[in-house]
C-alpha cells in the first residue's frame, strides 16, 4: 500500500456531490421536521456532523490525502421514504474531494439515526453514492438519472471538460 504522490499535479478547482437516503417511519420524519425530537434540532446537528466529517476524512480513511476544503454544503430534505442527504464539497487542490463528500453524507445520516433511534430503530441508511465530480485530469463525471420505466440500477457516464 502507498499514498499516491500528487505533488506534481496542478492545483485545480474540484467539486464532488454525494447523496444518501435515510429511510424511516413517516412519524419519525414528521417529528424531526417539527423539531420534536428529545435530543434537539436533528437537521442542524446532521449538517454540522457532515461538515465536520468532511474536514476529518483523512483521519479515518486510510491513504486519503488531507485537503484544504474551500466549502462544504450539507442539505437534508424530506421525502416520502424519510430524508435525503446531499453534500457538495469544494477545493482548489491536487486531488479530488469525492471521499470527503461521501464521508460527510454518511456522517450526516448517522447523526440523524443517533438522534432518532429511541423512536425508530428500524431506520436504514441507503443509496450513499457519488452523483458528480469535476476537476482534475479526469474531468467531469455525473451519475445518469434512473430511467422511470425500469428498475435497473443507475449507470454512470464520464464527460470531459464541463
Amino acid at each position: 500500500m502507498k499514498m499516491v504522490d500528487v505533488g506534481a499535479k496542478p492545483k485545480t478547482e474540484r467539486v464532488a456531490v454525494a447523496t444518501g437516503l435515510l429511510r424511516m417511519q413517516a412519524e419519525t420524519r414528521e417529528r424531526i421536521l417539527a423539531g420534536k425530537m428529545e435530543k434537539g434540532d436533528v437537521l442542524a446537528a446532521a449538517r454540522l456532523a457532515g461538515i465536520m466529517a468532511a474536514k476529518r476524512t483523512p483521519d479515518f480513511i486510510p491513504l486519503c490525502h488531507p485537503i484544504a476544503l474551500s466549502g462544504v454544503e450539507v442539505t437534508l430534505q424530506p421525502v416520502v421514504e424519510g430524508l435525503t442527504v446531499r453534500v457538495t464539497v469544494r477545493t482548489v487542490d491536487r486531488t479530488g474531494v469525492e471521499m470527503e463528500a461521501l464521508t460527510a453524507a454518511c456522517a450526516a445520516a448517522l447523526t440523524v439515526y443517533d438522534m432518532c433511534k429511541s423512536s425508530d430503530r428500524g431506520m436504514v441508511l441507503d443509496a450513499v453514492q457519488l452523483e458528480h465530480k469535476s476537476g482534475g485530469r479526469s474531468g467531469t463525471w455525473e451519475r445518469e438519472p434512473v430511467k422511470k420505466t425500469t428498475a435497473s440500477s443507475r449507470t454512470a457516464r464520464k464527460r470531459s471538460g464541463r
